[in-house]
Protein backbone atom coordinates (compact mmCIF):
# COMPACT_ATOMS: atom_id res chain seq x y z
CA UNK A 1 0.00 0.00 0.00
CA UNK A 2 1.20 3.40 -1.40
CA UNK A 3 2.30 5.77 2.16
CA UNK A 4 1.51 9.22 1.88
CA UNK A 5 4.52 11.57 2.30
CA UNK A 6 4.58 13.87 5.52
CA UNK A 7 5.78 16.34 3.49
CA UNK A 8 2.61 16.16 1.39
CA UNK A 9 0.23 16.94 4.57
CA UNK A 10 2.43 19.89 5.20
CA UNK A 11 1.48 21.92 2.66
CA UNK A 12 -1.45 24.48 2.50
CA UNK A 13 -4.74 23.26 0.93
CA UNK A 14 -4.34 26.32 -1.60
CA UNK A 15 -1.15 24.46 -2.67
CA UNK A 16 -3.37 21.61 -2.72
CA UNK A 17 -5.61 22.80 -5.11
CA UNK A 18 -3.77 24.37 -7.21
CA UNK A 19 -1.15 21.10 -7.84
CA UNK A 20 -3.99 18.63 -7.52
CA UNK A 21 -7.40 20.08 -8.65
CA UNK A 22 -7.17 22.98 -10.93
CA UNK A 23 -5.40 21.07 -13.78
CA UNK A 24 -8.31 19.45 -14.12
CA UNK A 25 -10.43 21.79 -14.92
CA UNK A 26 -10.93 24.14 -18.16
CA UNK A 27 -8.64 26.56 -19.23
CA UNK A 28 -11.31 29.65 -18.12
CA UNK A 29 -11.82 28.19 -15.15
CA UNK A 30 -8.53 27.72 -14.47
CA UNK A 31 -7.47 30.99 -15.09
CA UNK A 32 -10.20 32.66 -12.51
CA UNK A 33 -9.75 30.27 -9.72
CA UNK A 34 -5.66 30.96 -10.09
CA UNK A 35 -6.65 34.73 -9.20
CA UNK A 36 -8.11 33.95 -5.83
CA UNK A 37 -5.69 34.78 -2.88
CA UNK A 38 -4.74 31.53 -0.97
CA UNK A 39 -6.55 32.69 1.84
CA UNK A 40 -10.02 31.99 0.05
CA UNK A 41 -8.55 28.90 -1.42
CA UNK A 42 -7.65 27.54 2.11
CA UNK A 43 -11.42 27.38 3.10
CA UNK A 44 -12.45 25.91 -0.01
CA UNK A 45 -14.35 22.67 0.15
CA UNK A 46 -16.56 22.04 -3.06
CA UNK A 47 -16.53 23.18 -6.50
CA UNK A 48 -19.87 22.97 -7.82
CA UNK A 49 -20.63 23.69 -11.81
CA UNK A 50 -23.76 23.49 -13.54
CA UNK A 51 -24.35 24.14 -17.29
CA UNK A 52 -25.72 27.65 -17.54
CA UNK A 53 -25.34 28.21 -14.04
CA UNK A 54 -22.86 30.29 -12.19
CA UNK A 55 -19.95 28.32 -10.41
CA UNK A 56 -20.37 28.25 -6.58
CA UNK A 57 -17.56 28.05 -4.26
CA UNK A 58 -18.61 26.11 -1.37
CA UNK A 59 -16.19 27.41 1.60
CA UNK A 60 -16.28 26.52 5.33
CA UNK A 61 -17.67 29.85 6.12
CA UNK A 62 -20.79 29.94 3.57
CA UNK A 63 -21.22 29.85 0.08
CA UNK A 64 -20.15 32.14 -2.46
CA UNK A 65 -20.20 32.95 -6.57
CA UNK A 66 -16.55 32.99 -8.26
CA UNK A 67 -16.78 36.22 -9.93
CA UNK A 68 -16.49 36.78 -13.53
CA UNK A 69 -13.23 38.77 -13.56
CA UNK A 70 -11.90 36.49 -10.58
CA UNK A 71 -12.47 37.33 -7.00
CA UNK A 72 -15.80 35.75 -5.44
CA UNK A 73 -19.10 37.36 -4.55
CA UNK A 74 -22.83 36.32 -3.01
CA UNK A 75 -24.74 37.76 -6.24
CA UNK A 76 -25.26 35.01 -8.29
CA UNK A 77 -25.91 37.88 -11.25
CA UNK A 78 -21.86 39.01 -11.15
CA UNK A 79 -21.21 34.67 -10.71
CA UNK A 80 -18.81 33.72 -14.02
CA UNK A 81 -21.45 31.30 -15.59
CA UNK A 82 -20.21 27.83 -16.28
CA UNK A 83 -21.22 26.98 -20.52
CA UNK A 84 -21.80 24.04 -22.23
CA UNK A 85 -18.21 24.42 -23.61
CA UNK A 86 -16.95 24.78 -20.12
CA UNK A 87 -18.56 21.73 -18.70
CA UNK A 88 -17.34 19.82 -21.68
CA UNK A 89 -13.48 20.64 -21.81
CA UNK A 90 -13.56 19.80 -17.62
CA UNK A 91 -15.66 16.44 -17.96
CA UNK A 92 -12.62 15.26 -20.66
CA UNK A 93 -10.12 16.63 -18.16
CA UNK A 94 -11.34 14.90 -15.31
CA UNK A 95 -11.83 11.51 -17.39
CA UNK A 96 -8.57 11.62 -19.15
CA UNK A 97 -10.27 12.19 -22.35
CA UNK A 98 -11.75 8.98 -21.89
CA UNK A 99 -15.88 8.77 -21.20
CA UNK A 100 -15.46 5.48 -22.24
CA UNK A 101 -12.33 3.93 -20.53
CA UNK A 102 -14.00 5.51 -17.01
CA UNK A 103 -17.18 4.05 -17.69
CA UNK A 104 -17.65 2.47 -14.03
CA UNK A 105 -16.77 5.40 -12.60
CA UNK A 106 -19.22 7.03 -14.29
CA UNK A 107 -22.00 4.70 -13.29
CA UNK A 108 -21.23 5.06 -9.95
CA UNK A 109 -21.49 8.69 -10.50
CA UNK A 110 -17.82 10.00 -9.17
CA UNK A 111 -14.43 10.01 -10.20
CA UNK A 112 -11.58 9.93 -7.34
CA UNK A 113 -8.62 12.42 -8.77
CA UNK A 114 -4.71 12.37 -7.74
CA UNK A 115 -4.83 13.31 -3.80
CA UNK A 116 -8.50 11.88 -2.75
CA UNK A 117 -10.37 14.40 -4.34
CA UNK A 118 -13.52 13.64 -5.87
CA UNK A 119 -15.69 14.35 -8.72
CA UNK A 120 -19.40 13.85 -8.80
CA UNK A 121 -21.12 13.90 -12.02
CA UNK A 122 -25.06 14.02 -12.63
CA UNK A 123 -26.46 14.22 -16.35
CA UNK A 124 -28.46 11.51 -18.64
CA UNK A 125 -28.52 8.11 -17.11
CA UNK A 126 -28.24 5.53 -20.17
CA UNK A 127 -29.97 2.54 -18.56
CA UNK A 128 -29.18 -1.77 -19.95
CA UNK A 129 -32.43 -3.88 -19.21
CA UNK A 130 -33.45 -0.94 -16.35
CA UNK A 131 -29.89 -0.92 -14.66
CA UNK A 132 -27.88 2.36 -14.36
CA UNK A 133 -25.41 1.79 -17.46
CA UNK A 134 -23.15 4.97 -17.20
CA UNK A 135 -24.14 8.81 -17.50
CA UNK A 136 -23.58 11.22 -20.90
CA UNK A 137 -24.54 14.66 -21.58
CA UNK A 138 -23.08 15.61 -18.29
CA UNK A 139 -24.99 18.71 -16.73
CA UNK A 140 -23.45 19.21 -13.15
CA UNK A 141 -20.00 18.38 -11.52
CA UNK A 142 -18.95 18.70 -8.11
CA UNK A 143 -15.48 18.80 -6.94
CA UNK A 144 -14.70 18.05 -3.45
CA UNK A 145 -11.61 19.18 -1.86
CA UNK A 146 -9.91 16.07 -0.18
CA UNK A 147 -8.58 17.58 3.25
CA UNK A 148 -5.42 15.37 4.55
CA UNK A 149 -6.15 16.35 8.40
CA UNK A 150 -4.65 14.12 10.81
CA UNK A 151 -4.20 14.15 14.33
CA UNK A 152 -7.76 15.01 15.31
CA UNK A 153 -8.32 11.74 16.59
CA UNK A 154 -5.47 12.55 19.22
CA UNK A 155 -8.09 14.01 22.01
CA UNK A 156 -10.04 11.31 21.77
CA UNK A 157 -8.10 7.87 21.37
CA UNK A 158 -7.84 7.23 25.00
CA UNK A 159 -11.78 6.79 25.43
CA UNK A 160 -11.92 4.81 22.45
CA UNK A 161 -9.55 2.21 23.49
CA UNK A 162 -9.11 -0.31 26.06
CA UNK A 163 -5.84 -2.31 26.68
CA UNK A 164 -4.21 -2.44 23.09
CA UNK A 165 -7.84 -2.86 21.51
CA UNK A 166 -10.29 -0.45 20.34
CA UNK A 167 -13.44 -0.73 21.52
CA UNK A 168 -16.45 -0.84 19.09
CA UNK A 169 -17.35 2.51 18.17
CA UNK A 170 -20.10 4.30 15.84
CA UNK A 171 -19.33 7.79 15.00
CA UNK A 172 -22.80 9.95 14.74
CA UNK A 173 -22.27 13.19 12.86
CA UNK A 174 -24.89 15.46 10.81
CA UNK A 175 -23.59 15.32 6.95
CA UNK A 176 -20.45 17.32 6.55
CA UNK A 177 -19.77 17.09 10.10
CA UNK A 178 -16.43 15.52 9.86
CA UNK A 179 -17.31 11.69 10.79
CA UNK A 180 -15.12 10.26 7.35
CA UNK A 181 -12.11 12.71 8.45
CA UNK A 182 -12.17 11.50 11.92
CA UNK A 183 -12.34 7.55 10.90
CA UNK A 184 -9.94 7.89 9.19
CA UNK A 185 -7.46 9.07 11.54
CA UNK A 186 -8.65 6.96 13.89
CA UNK A 187 -8.22 4.56 11.38
CA UNK A 188 -4.40 5.92 11.09
CA UNK A 189 -3.81 6.20 14.99
CA UNK A 190 -4.87 2.47 15.37
CA UNK A 191 -2.44 1.12 12.73
CA UNK A 192 0.48 3.04 13.37
CA UNK A 193 -0.01 3.44 17.17
CA UNK A 194 0.24 6.15 19.71
CA UNK A 195 2.04 6.14 23.20
CA UNK A 196 0.83 3.57 25.05
CA UNK A 197 -0.58 1.65 22.22
CA UNK A 198 0.71 -0.72 19.95
CA UNK A 199 0.06 -0.56 16.44
CA UNK A 200 -2.95 -3.52 15.12
CA UNK A 201 -4.14 -4.58 11.96
CA UNK A 202 -6.97 -2.86 10.30
CA UNK A 203 -9.23 -3.67 7.45
CA UNK A 204 -10.79 -0.15 6.12
CA UNK A 205 -14.11 -1.36 3.34
CA UNK A 206 -14.27 2.04 1.51
CA UNK A 207 -17.38 1.26 -0.71
CA UNK A 208 -17.55 5.22 -1.89
CA UNK A 209 -13.57 5.63 -2.16
CA UNK A 210 -14.04 8.73 0.61
CA UNK A 211 -12.10 7.24 3.23
CA UNK A 212 -8.60 5.90 1.48
CA UNK A 213 -9.65 7.73 -1.16
CA UNK A 214 -7.83 5.13 -3.94
CA UNK A 215 -7.12 6.14 -7.27
CA UNK A 216 -5.82 3.19 -9.82
CA UNK A 217 -5.74 0.70 -6.67
CA UNK A 218 -3.11 3.29 -4.97
CA UNK A 219 -4.17 4.89 -1.72
CA UNK A 220 -4.16 8.70 -1.93
CA UNK A 221 -5.13 9.58 2.06
CA UNK A 222 -2.92 8.68 5.24
CA UNK A 223 -4.58 5.56 6.69
CA UNK A 224 -1.83 4.16 7.93
CA UNK A 225 0.76 1.46 7.21
CA UNK A 226 -0.58 -1.82 8.94
CA UNK A 227 -4.65 -0.62 6.87
CA UNK A 228 -5.45 -3.05 4.09
CA UNK A 229 -8.36 -0.99 2.18
CA UNK A 230 -11.01 -2.98 0.19
CA UNK A 231 -11.97 0.30 -2.26
CA UNK A 232 -15.66 0.26 -4.20
CA UNK A 233 -16.98 -2.85 -2.58
CA UNK A 234 -20.52 -2.83 -0.47
CA UNK A 235 -19.96 -2.65 3.04
CA UNK A 236 -21.67 -5.55 4.06
CA UNK A 237 -20.11 -7.77 1.28
CA UNK A 238 -17.08 -6.07 2.01
CA UNK A 239 -17.00 -7.15 5.92
CA UNK A 240 -17.52 -10.49 4.95
CA UNK A 241 -14.50 -10.38 2.98
CA UNK A 242 -12.23 -8.78 5.21
CA UNK A 243 -13.28 -11.21 8.26
CA UNK A 244 -12.84 -14.51 5.63
CA UNK A 245 -9.36 -13.11 4.16
CA UNK A 246 -7.57 -10.85 6.15
CA UNK A 247 -7.62 -11.54 9.87
CA UNK A 248 -7.77 -7.82 10.74
CA UNK A 249 -8.07 -7.24 14.67
CA UNK A 250 -10.41 -3.83 13.56
CA UNK A 251 -12.54 -3.28 10.29
CA UNK A 252 -13.78 0.20 9.80
CA UNK A 253 -16.49 1.26 7.37
CA UNK A 254 -18.63 4.32 6.82
CA UNK A 255 -22.20 5.41 6.75
CA UNK A 256 -24.11 2.03 7.64
CA UNK A 257 -27.84 1.56 8.31
CA UNK A 258 -29.00 -1.24 5.72
CA UNK A 259 -30.43 -4.36 6.92
CA UNK A 260 -27.40 -5.77 5.26
CA UNK A 261 -25.18 -4.18 7.29
CA UNK A 262 -26.43 -4.75 10.54
CA UNK A 263 -25.84 -8.58 9.64
CA UNK A 264 -22.60 -8.20 8.78
CA UNK A 265 -22.07 -6.65 11.76
CA UNK A 266 -22.99 -9.07 13.92
CA UNK A 267 -21.23 -11.61 12.07
CA UNK A 268 -17.46 -9.35 12.60
CA UNK A 269 -18.54 -9.14 16.38
CA UNK A 270 -19.37 -13.24 16.56
CA UNK A 271 -15.49 -13.06 15.04
CA UNK A 272 -14.04 -11.32 17.90
CA UNK A 273 -13.26 -8.77 15.39
CA UNK A 274 -13.51 -4.89 17.03
CA UNK A 275 -15.87 -2.79 14.69
CA UNK A 276 -15.50 1.15 13.80
CA UNK A 277 -18.06 2.86 11.73
CA UNK A 278 -20.42 6.00 10.97
CA UNK A 279 -23.78 7.19 10.84
CA UNK A 280 -26.01 10.18 9.91
CA UNK A 281 -27.36 11.79 12.67
CA UNK A 282 -27.35 14.55 15.08
CA UNK A 283 -28.35 12.71 18.63
CA UNK A 284 -29.13 9.48 19.96
CA UNK A 285 -33.02 10.47 19.02
CA UNK A 286 -32.30 10.65 15.44
CA UNK A 287 -30.49 7.13 14.94
CA UNK A 288 -33.23 5.69 17.07
CA UNK A 289 -35.79 6.64 14.23
CA UNK A 290 -33.96 4.14 12.06
CA UNK A 291 -35.19 0.56 12.74
CA UNK A 292 -32.09 -1.37 11.45
CA UNK A 293 -29.62 1.39 13.91
CA UNK A 294 -32.09 1.07 16.81
CA UNK A 295 -32.00 -2.65 16.47
CA UNK A 296 -27.99 -2.71 16.58
CA UNK A 297 -27.68 0.18 19.44
CA UNK A 298 -30.44 -2.24 21.59
CA UNK A 299 -28.36 -4.85 21.16
CA UNK A 300 -25.73 -3.06 22.80
CA UNK A 301 -23.16 -3.88 20.06
CA UNK A 302 -21.40 -0.48 20.59
CA UNK A 303 -19.48 0.09 23.34
CA UNK A 304 -18.51 4.08 22.49
CA UNK A 305 -21.17 6.56 20.74
CA UNK A 306 -18.89 9.82 19.45
CA UNK A 307 -21.09 12.98 19.21
CA UNK A 308 -20.16 15.13 16.24
CA UNK A 309 -21.42 19.15 15.34
CA UNK A 310 -20.11 21.96 12.87
CA UNK A 311 -20.16 23.71 16.24
CA UNK A 312 -16.50 25.27 16.21
CA UNK A 313 -15.74 23.75 12.92
CA UNK A 314 -16.39 19.95 11.03
CA UNK A 315 -15.53 17.51 13.73
CA UNK A 316 -16.16 19.31 16.75
CA UNK A 317 -16.54 16.55 19.75
CA UNK A 318 -20.17 17.00 21.49
CA UNK A 319 -20.10 14.04 23.81
CA UNK A 320 -18.60 10.47 24.09
CA UNK A 321 -21.12 7.44 25.67
CA UNK A 322 -20.85 4.17 26.39
CA UNK A 323 -22.86 1.75 25.39
CA UNK A 324 -25.63 2.45 28.11
CA UNK A 325 -25.34 6.17 27.08
CA UNK A 326 -23.39 7.50 29.95
CA UNK A 327 -20.97 9.95 29.00
CA UNK A 328 -17.51 8.80 29.98
CA UNK A 329 -15.95 12.47 29.03
CA UNK A 330 -14.74 14.47 32.51
CA UNK A 331 -15.54 17.27 33.30
CA UNK A 332 -15.15 20.18 31.16
CA UNK A 333 -15.09 17.91 27.62
CA UNK A 334 -12.22 16.94 25.26
CA UNK A 335 -9.09 17.54 26.48
CA UNK A 336 -5.43 16.75 25.46
CA UNK A 337 -4.27 12.90 25.48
Amino acid sequence: MAEISREGLKRSVAAIIHQEIIPFLSPDLRTLLAKLPEVQLDTLEEIRLRVNAPVLLRQRNGDQYLGKEGGLTSRRERGYLCSSETMHKTVLLLCNSSLYALEEELRKGFITLPGGHRAGFVGRAVLDQGALKTLKQISSVNIRVARPVTGIAQKIMRHLVLGNSLRNTLIISPPRGGKTTLLRDIVAALSDGFTGFLPIDVGLVDERSEIAGCREGIVQMPVGHRTDVLDGCPKAEGMMIMVRSMAPQVIATDEIGRKEDADAIQEVINAGIKLLATVHGESKEDILRRPVIREIVEEKVFERYVILSRKKGPGTVENIYDRNWETVLPKGGVTDA
